[in-house]
């Protein structure tokens, strides 16, 4: 079922619909609360708290609308609000490591979200490629040394997977940047840090 048609049936309030879509944005929702209470606990309940909103005003969310980014903002909401309540609970302050600075929105943990799923998308050598170059930060010589390629091969690849990224991420606010193929520099891209996306979509 497409993303589209599980948003018409969610806010049509059809029985079954929201467990489809604890299935498919649950990762997404997590993560936000995350990044924002940093613990899994406190995390879980606020994920549960997200669903459990969003299907009580299921009726308000407009169905061409895509339902990643509204669940992201109640799941922020619910995070802060389950910290709030935990905070209350255990006569913490607001000084705690895990608040003592902003956290980031969840339109930039969105962002993240589509990222790792845009990597996930590509050929697997040329995910391989990626991971390597902007995880690990390898230039594209020691690409080739450790995947035992011409360096043309690499940087073709890079290419090519860079413009296949491009293609699919054009809607965020910035793209990935095509890798310059006659510099061997370890190569960066715009907008959302796909080393963020590494570490903070895997949580």
């Amino acid at each position: 079922m497409g993303a589209a048609e599980l948003a018409v049936r969610f806010a049509a309030g059809e029985p079954g619909s929201v467990t489809e879509v604890y299935r498919a944005y649950g990762r997404l929702v997590y993560t936000v609360a995350y990044r924002v209470l940093g613990d899994a606990s406190l995390a879980e309940d606020a994920t549960q708290q997200t669903f459990v909103q969003a299907w009580q005003n299921a009726a308000s969310f407009d169905p061409s609308r895509n339902l990643a980014p509204w669940l992201a903002t109640i799941a922020g909401r619910s995070a802060i609000d389950v910290y709030r309540r935990n905070r209350r609970h255990r006569d913490l302050t607001l000084t705690e490591p895990e608040m003592s600075s902003p956290p980031p929105s969840a339109e930039q943990i969105y962002d993240v979200w589509q990222v790792r799923r845009a990597l996930d998308t590509l050929p697997a050598q040329e995910r391989e490629l990626i991971r390597l170059q902007h995880f690990r930060e390898f230039t594209h010589t020691e690409i080739a040394d450790h995947l035992a390629i011409p360096l043309g091969t690499v940087k073709s690849r890079s290419f090519r997977a860079h413009r296949r990224l491009a293609g699919l991420l054009g809607h965020l606010r910035a793209e990935p940047e095509a890798a310059d193929g006659g510099e061997d520099d370890r190569a960066r891209t715009g907008g959302v840090g796909e080393g963020e996306a590494e570490a903070g979509v895997s949580s």
